[in-house]
């Protein structure tokens, strides 16, 4: 087996743990910076839309080597078009491109006439796209109701299919991906498509994806924990993250792969623009839409969990009864022998015979005595040789506190260390 299929199998039996949902402050800072460096961004430097957006002009033709980006915006300043965008296109077939503001139809002609002559293009060489600002203004209303009832559909699915805090948590983690991919967009100044548009509703979908194979696998190992006790719910959440982990990273590499390969061969050798607009917001998507599956969505529906009563509950008794086996654990290192675990006094004879009172069994005094009665989270451990000093009939007393004073039943008996004659 490889080294990583074998992590992979001890990260599904628990034999090797990443404590993802006990950090999840750092997790919570991480992306709390990137998100606020994000939002700057948005609001400093805004958003470089494309022309299907903001309506305008767009002159497209192949001119010789020697021209310049200067020279070609000098021209179409002069001759009415206005401040424009100059870009060199490389690839297969290299290419200039101009983008300018919204013109009359009479202007976008005298525009692409000025520059046939200037640079020696034959009008049927010249493509010219004329978008109006209503029908962007339209594109961007779509866009963002598509966005808008995505995410609703989406809320009232996981509320159906899981529950109503696995939608929020799943919906903080698709707003936390929106986020971090526009801040990118911002930040770097690429430009903002109808086709990024339908990349960032794709790279949403693949990050819901990943959140409720690993939610569907903590509804599976959260199931019938309130009675076994055994662990609270973040841990249980969190194994679940170990055990989908390596087929999350998997996945995602799988994904990226090709995704990386349209980004940086197909976009940047053969320079085509639609190429590039799609896989740079599969490639941002995909790697925040990874990161959040596993550190925020998870994180997020422990800590609405753990706020129930009923998990408080449970919390409590498993601290309790981690205590006392660290307690136990504790006493029998110091004997340098294996754990002994007991909930009062415990006493081994040479032969392997063993007396104990006060434990689980010990007579109907202690019935009524729960887990509950008792406040410490830690036990006092005494450890002391048999009578006459015999080490072969060691000792070892567990001594919990007292039963909480009040109107139970256990205040009417003595504590809970007890010996039987």
């Amino acid at each position: 087996m490889s080294r990583i299929g074998d992590l992979g199998g001890k990260l599904y039996r628990g034999e090797v743990s990443i404590n993802f949902v006990g950090r999840q402050k750092l997790w919570y800072t991480i992306s709390g910076v990137i998100l606020l460096i994000s939002v700057i961004a948005l609001a400093t430097r805004g958003l470089n839309f494309s022309v299907e957006f903001k309506g305008g002009a767009i002159f497209a033709f192949a001119a010789a080597a020697s021209v310049t980006s200067g020279a070609i915006s000098r021209v179409v300043t002069q001759n009415g078009g206005g401040d424009s965008i100059v870009q060199h296109i490389s690839g297969i077939s290299p290419h200039w491109q101009v983008q300018t503001g919204s013109l009359p139809t009479h202007v976008s002609e005298q525009v692409a006439a000025a520059l046939g002559k200037a640079f020696n293009v034959l009008p049927d060489a010249m493509s010219v796209q004329l978008v109006g600002p209503t029908w962007g203004g339209q594109i961007t209303t779509k866009a963002v109701t598509a966005l808008i009832i995505f995410l609703v559909v989406i809320v009232f699915y996981l509320s159906i299919a899981f529950e109503w805090k696995m939608a929020v948590a799943a919906f903080v983690a698709l707003m936390h991906d929106i986020v971090i991919t526009i801040g990118v967009y911002a930040l770097t100044g690429f430009q903002v498509s109808p086709t990024s548009v339908i990349g960032l509703l794709t790279i949403l979908g693949y990050s819901l994806y990943d959140t409720v194979v690993v939610f569907d696998k903590v509804r599976e190992n959260t199931a019938g924990i309130l009675t076994t006790g055994r662990t609270t719910y973040s841990g249980a959440a969190n194994l679940a993250l170990n055990q989908t982990l390596v087929r999350s990273i998997n996945t995602s590499l799988t994904a990226l792969l090709p995704v990386a390969t349209i980004l940086f061969v197909g976009a940047g050798l053969l320079g085509a623009g639609t190429l590039k607009d799609l896989s740079l917001v599969l490639f941002v998507g995909m790697l925040s839409g990874t990161y959040s599956s596993i550190f925020i969505a998870t994180p997020v529906l422990a800590d609405l969990k753990e706020r129930e009563p009923r998990y408080k509950e449970l919390a409590k008794r498993v601290r309790l009864r981690e205590s006392g086996g660290r307690a136990a654990k504790r006493a029998a290192a110091r004997m340098g022998e294996e754990p002994v675990l007991a909930t009062a006094t415990t006493e081994t004879n040479g032969g392997g015979a063993s007396l104990a009172s006060g434990g689980p069994g010990s007579g109907p005094d202690d019935a009524d005595v729960t887990e509950d009665d008792f406040e410490a989270e830690d036990d006092d451990v005494t450890v002391s040789a048999g009578p006459g000093g015999n080490p072969a009939a060691r000792r070892v007393t567990v001594r919990q506190q007292q039963p909480r004073r009040g109107g139970s039943a256990a205040q009417r008996r003595p504590g809970a260390r007890k010996k039987r004659r």
